[in-house]
């Protein structure tokens, strides 16, 4: 018989109607087998290399967890979590690529992560133009939430850290000389100027405000300075490794200060193991770590660092509960929406969260009408004898100061 042009054609179509029949039939023994369960994806940014990668890294574990936890009991009524992970670089305009990815072809439910308000910013520019809620892990800037973004929520705030710091060096300090540094970024610039802000309306002076470079070489021109102004007490609003060389250049200089507080980047183990004996007496403000917790969250608290630490052979710190607790308020969200009977769509999630009210144990998670947290307060804490203790507010408090810190040649 003579194959015609017509007998390919034919043959084609009964061979597609064919593999389509036994893909419909595996899709549905699939479906069967699963309970027709679906899955939630949900898209995660941060900053996995380039010059945050240290903390956007810590941050993505936290979610990891979360993820992982929700889907071991089950999933969100039954539906398995699939986390979508990528990496901005460090780089805003690599974070907006990747938000442009997750929201559109990946079709991700929601976006949490994220490191820093100029990666931040971004992400959430993007997820407001494909209304899907965003649910930041660490943001500070003020100016986030003013944007009326509805799909924009954090769990962290600025408030948070100022009102404990002033509240420790106007009612425990009293400083006569008080310098505020702060590294040149607008959320350590808005705490410097907040945090002067508070502490000139309890009366008290600043005598020096000062602004740098993060990554400046030398401290010890301004260390002079300070020091011809008999500086008694420092808040110093920058990052690890500017902490770790000024603290070693006042020790050089042999300034010691009464009291040397760092609101950012102090409150690490690896911080404690970068400066030995000299981290001693230093204070720092610290929102979480696996010995302080929200009074009543003790068995969540220690529960999460039992899964950390199954997944990642290390102890948790303070930054991976940011990641964690940002992942499980989505989570939490999702849960009602699919509770109450809804769709899940980016606009009931986004309603779901204005209504979150989730004990955690870095917070009380419930967000206000611009999307920022109503409970998120870090407290005080000073390193004695290699230890974080919690110093301030006295019902958080688990210790007392050593104040004022004493001379490096007499430690």
């Amino acid at each position: 018989m003579k194959t015609t042009p017509k007998n390919y054609q034919h043959l084609f179509l009964s061979l597609f109607r064919c593999l389509f029949a036994i893909f419909f039939l595996a899709t549905l023994c699939l479906q069967i087998e699963s309970g027709s369960a679906a899955v939630i994806k949900i898209g995660d940014i941060n900053p996995l290399s380039g010059k945050f990668a240290k903390q956007g890294i810590e941050i993505h574990q936290g979610i990891k967890v979360a993820v992982a936890e929700t889907n071991t009991a089950g999933g969100i009524d039954g539906n398995q979590l699939e986390l979508i992970s990528r990496d901005d670089q460090s780089q805003p305009d690599v974070a907006i690529s990747r938000a442009e990815e997750l929201c559109s072809w990946q079709n991700v439910m929601a976006i949490t992560g994220g490191y820093v308000d100029s990666l931040v910013g971004p992400i959430a520019a993007i997820a407001k133009k494909y209304k899907i809620p965003y649910v930041a892990s660490a943001s500070l800037q003020k100016e986030l939430t003013q944007h009326n973004n509805p799909y924009f929520f954090r769990i962290s705030t600025l408030q948070g850290f100022i009102e404990p710091l002033c509240g420790i060096i106007t009612e425990k300090f009293k400083p006569q000389r008080l310098a505020i540094l702060h590294a040149a970024t607008p959320g350590a610039t808005e705490l410097a100027r907040d945090l002067e802000h508070c502490i000139k309306n309890q009366g008290l002076k600043v005598r020096l405000v000062e602004k740098f470079r993060p990554g400046t070489p030398d401290f010890t021109p301004l260390i002079a300075k300070m020091a011809g102004m008999k500086i008694d007490v420092m808040v110093s609003g920058v990052f690890t490794p500017d902490h770790i060389l000024f603290v070693r250049q006042l020790k050089e200089n042999r300034m010691t200060p009464k009291a040397y507080i760092g609101p950012f980047g102090i409150a690490y183990e690896s911080f404690i193991d970068a400066l030995g004996k000299d981290a001693d007496y230093l204070y720092s403000t610290c929102a979480w770590n696996p010995e302080i917790t929200a009074p009543g969250t003790e068995n969540a608290s220690a529960s999460f660092v039992r899964n950390f630490q199954k997944m990642f052979d290390q102890q948790p710190n303070t930054t991976n509960m940011h990641g964690y607790t940002s992942a499980k308020a989505l989570i939490a969200a999702m849960g009602n929406v699919l509770k109450s009977g809804q769709h899940l769509t980016g606009e009931n999630i986004r309603s779901s969260l204005t209504k979150l009210d989730l004990p955690m144990p870095m917070e009380h998670i419930a967000f206000d009408s611009n999307g920022d947290p109503l409970h998120y307060r870090h407290v005080v804490v000073q390193i004695q004898k290699g230890k974080f203790v919690a110093v301030y507010p006295p019902d958080r408090a688990s210790g007392y100061t050593i104040y004022p810190m004493p001379p490096w040649d007499e430690r």
